[in-house]
């Protein structure tokens, strides 16, 4: 089939197209270099050193010896990506190209308005182009399980059965989002459904965990490595961690270290959505897919990634950091998951597993890292973004030329 990229530069998009192309699959991908320019804002980079989409076009063909066709181009810019549809016709679009950072989302008024703008507009342009030139194609949208919260109850996929005075309903399992990020996500979510009932177009809106890791066994040279970012604002925590490890600094959980998500490998997040693209819903219909591995706390990965880095000889620190964020120190948290284990998926990596590989691979930028130390946790100090006391004072506008991946 003929796959579609929407945000194929970044650090999930790329290794998704290089897993499609992998297993025989025509792939066309789309970018505007957001992120490489947002996360230069913030005054990071990526640990990993990845080559323009023009050399990694050509990584492509000499290792796969597969044509990957690229523009360049905002989603919210609808003539764009209408007639991208239009002269691709896929048969599959995954939509990756979002503003994903929480913390980015908080800074401010304008970065707030940036990733609403951003994310739900553009997921708009995309559903009325599918409309118009792909009705019959499959989209795969990228959502989050940040979407619900931490609910005191299991966290249903998707849906669940309410009784309420005597009465039944099937409904969607409510959103109790923790940032301008993630309700622009739920907003996205609403939409989609939105258009499938009256259009009848077919969607997979898959909520994600949080995902960790430096490679995928289809990167099999340098140029076809993936980004990896690990400041504040734009890593996520395990990723974080083994960047701190690295370059010598503690460990910061936030508060007490209770908070618990479902974490999620590079590699088996691309095993999984690839699944889930080879095995599209009902035509006409929306699916709704939990995605993750294993759940674990704060703490507890802070732990692993300190025992890890002793046995390699780093002598790590574990130093708890004010929590930024408005949310539980400690909670339930129980995520159901139905539809990747009917489709056969099983997970082959674990936290545990994959942090020393991690490590390792990091431990060849060193000196990249500790250049960038102060970045770490440049969204509580420098950034100034603390999300229970976010400003409207604008002090630095987003970039707005160009759309995340």
């Amino acid at each position: 089939m003929k796959v579609m990229v929407l945000g194929i530069d970044g650090y999930l998009g790329w290794p998704l197209a290089l897993r499609m192309i992998a297993r025989g699959h025509e792939v066309c991908g789309a970018d505007n270099f957001y992120t490489r320019k947002a996360v230069e804002e913030v005054g990071s980079w990526s640990a990993i050193p990845i080559p323009s989409m023009e050399e990694r076009v050509k990584a492509v063909k000499r290792v796969f010896g597969a044509d990957l066709h690229f523009k360049e181009g905002d989603l919210r810019d609808y003539n764009f990506i209408s007639s991208f549809i239009e002269e691709e016709r896929p048969d599959a679009i995954i939509d990756f190209a979002e503003q994903r950072s929480a913390p980015y989302s908080q800074i401010d008024l304008s970065h707030a308005v940036f990733t609403m703008e951003n994310n739900v507009i553009g997921t708009m342009n995309l559903l009325y182009a599918m409309k118009e030139s792909a009705p019959n194609a499959h989209l795969l949208k990228m959502g989050t399980l940040g979407e619900y919260g931490t609910p005191n109850i299991d966290i249903a996929e998707g849906y669940f059965e309410v009784e309420y005075h005597g009465r039944k309903d099937r409904l969607p399992f409510p959103r109790q989002a923790g940032s301008w990020y993630h309700w622009s996500k739920v907003h996205d979510s609403n939409n989609i459904s939105f258009a499938v009932k009256i259009w009848g177009l077919t969607a997979t809106d898959v909520h994600q965990g949080p995902v960790y890791g430096t490679r995928t066994e289809d990167m099999k040279d340098d140029e076809l490595r993936t980004r990896f970012d690990f400041d504040e604002v734009w890593g996520t925590v395990l990723n974080r961690y083994c960047v701190e490890a690295v370059a010598g600094l503690p460990l910061t959980p936030y508060g007490e270290g209770g908070q618990t998500r479902g974490f999620i490998s590079l590699e088996d997040s691309v095993t999984a959505l690839s699944l889930l693209l080879e095995h599209p819903p009902e035509q006409g219909t929306m699916r709704v897919v939990n995605q993750y591995a294993e759940s674990r706390s704060v703490m507890e990965l802070a732990n692993m990634v300190k025992k890890a880095g002793d046995e390699m000889g780093l002598n790590v620190q574990i130093k708890p950091v004010p929590d930024p964020r408005v949310e539980a120190q400690r909670h339930y948290y129980n995520v159901e998951r139905y539809v990747l284990p009917s489709l056969g998926f099983k997970p082959s990596h674990t936290v545990e597993g994959e942090i020393p590989v991690m490590l390792r691979d990091l431990m060849k930028y060193r000196d990249r890292l500790i250049e960038k130390r102060d970045a770490i946790l440049l969204a509580g100090s420098n950034a100034g973004v603390n999300w229970r006391q976010t400003s409207n004072k604008v002090v630095k506008k987003p970039l707005r030329s160009e759309l995340k991946a």
